[in-house]
């Protein structure tokens, strides 16, 4: 769909924001908006790359590509050109003199990396920005009296790397104003992923914060560049509801009460065993095996003994031998748990989902690399078919994959 850009005084054209109930604020659609619609764009407040993206990606604008240029201070940071180095300029200096004085000791986490961005932008720029259109920065809840004391150590030690690394360069607000600013970006921080969903930055969009979660959502972020587009869920969808229940409490203090969550009408097929069991297991070894598969990455064997291959546990578990099978270039290995993965994916997600594009990427890339051509572009068209809605027809991604197909054919 074309973008729909225009402004209003008090936000984004076809949308509002109001009190929800339970929920303190959310989103809603003032018109109709198709299947494939984007309905907003959100440049971020502020983001940050990944280091181990360093060297394969623009530091600014996180495009992907050979021949980058290198900051000639730090050596570690790659830009396009000119314009996208001093473009990152006020934020990067952040952090340049550092890397070059603490070198290999250089080592604050993403987090807090991304809050020091988010302090030098507060002291810059006084006035709304593009990303707050609908919320400010200043009102992302932090929901500081929900936290454990787990979690509030791992705000007091975000706090210490700040003071250690960024000293020379920030001037900070007290502690306890960090650890809001901290708790807000714990709560309502952006994972930047690219089209197979592997992890490119952490990013801050107020505006896209504001959507509320559902586990049936209407609507899906995708990322070009550092601008999010919407076209949410704040979770991966796969789990059966209990599963889901527990991971939103723990990260965002609410309960969901969408309609998947009231139905439950998945989590029987997210839950199958096997039909011919010898000896069906206790309920309570069933519980345990839950755990295991959430916390353990071995033993398969044992686990498709008792799970069915639509179990999302076993799913879990195949996903991750799949990564295993592709760092140890055991392109075949990687095929087949692909294969077993990519029905139930079909299933478990809801339409036009991420996550089975990225499935059905991979899968066309393994078909490409072991010759298996006809295979390959096949599953890449059904990647594209989501794509096409998910990230809009005219998204370098979608360009990219079209490139591959043609040098294929």
């Amino acid at each position: 769909m074309a973008l729909s850009r225009a402004m209003t005084k008090e936000g984004i054209e076809g949308t509002e924001r109001f009190p929800s109930p339970g929920k303190g604020r959310g989103l809603k659609a003032t018109k109709q908006f198709k299947v494939g619609d984007l309905v907003f764009a959100c440049p971020a407040y502020a983001y940050v790359l990944t280091a181990n993206e360093r060297g394969g990606r623009c530091e600014c604008c996180f495009t992907r590509r050979e021949g980058l240029s290198k900051c000639g201070k730090c050596k570690e940071a790659y830009y396009c050109n000119v314009e996208c180095q001093r473009g990152d300029w006020p934020m990067h200096k952040l952090e340049c003199s550092a890397m070059c004085s603490y070198g290999e000791n250089w080592s604050p986490s993403e987090t807090v990396r991304l809050v020091a961005r988010i302090l030098l932008k507060q002291k810059c720029q006084t006035e709304r920005t593009p990303s707050e259109r609908l919320l400010t920065l200043k009102e992302l809840e932090a929901h500081l009296d929900k936290m454990d004391s787990e979690k509030n150590e791992m705000n007091d030690t975000d706090i210490a790397a700040l003071h250690h690394f960024y000293s020379r360069h920030l001037d900070y607000p007290d502690n306890a104003a960090l650890t809001e600013l901290i708790a807000q970006v714990n709560c309502n921080g952006f994972t930047i992923e690219d089209e197979e969903l592997s992890h490119l930055g952490s990013a801050l969009f107020p505006d896209v914060a504001l959507m509320n979660h559902s586990c049936s959502p209407n609507v899906i972020v995708t990322y070009k560049g550092t601008i999010a587009e919407i076209f949410n869920s704040y979770i991966d969808l796969l789990y059966p509801t209990e599963d889901r229940v527990e991971r939103l409490k723990d990260s965002y203090f609410f309960t969901c009460d969408c309609k998947e969550c009231t139905s439950k009408s998945k989590d029987k097929a997210k839950m199958e065993l096997r039909q011919k069991l010898n000896t069906p297991p206790e309920e309570e070894e069933i519980k345990k095996m839950v755990v295991y598969a959430r916390n353990v990455i071995e033993d398969m064997e044992k686990m498709g003994s008792i799970f069915a291959e639509t179990n999302v546990y076993m799913l879990h578990m195949m996903y991750q031998a799949m990564g295993v099978c592709l760092y140890m270039q055991d392109w075949d290995g990687a095929m087949k748990y692909g294969e077993k993965i990519i029905q139930p994916y079909s299933v478990h997600y809801p339409p036009y989902s991420l996550n089975v594009a990225s499935m059905y990427l991979k899968l066309g890339r393994l078909y490409m690399g072991l010759e298996r051509r006809s295979q390959g572009v096949k599953a890449l068209k059904k990647a594209l078919v989501i794509m096409d809605i998910a990230h809009g027809k005219d998204h370098p991604y979608i360009e990219e994959v079209k490139k591959e197909m043609d040098e294929q054919t």
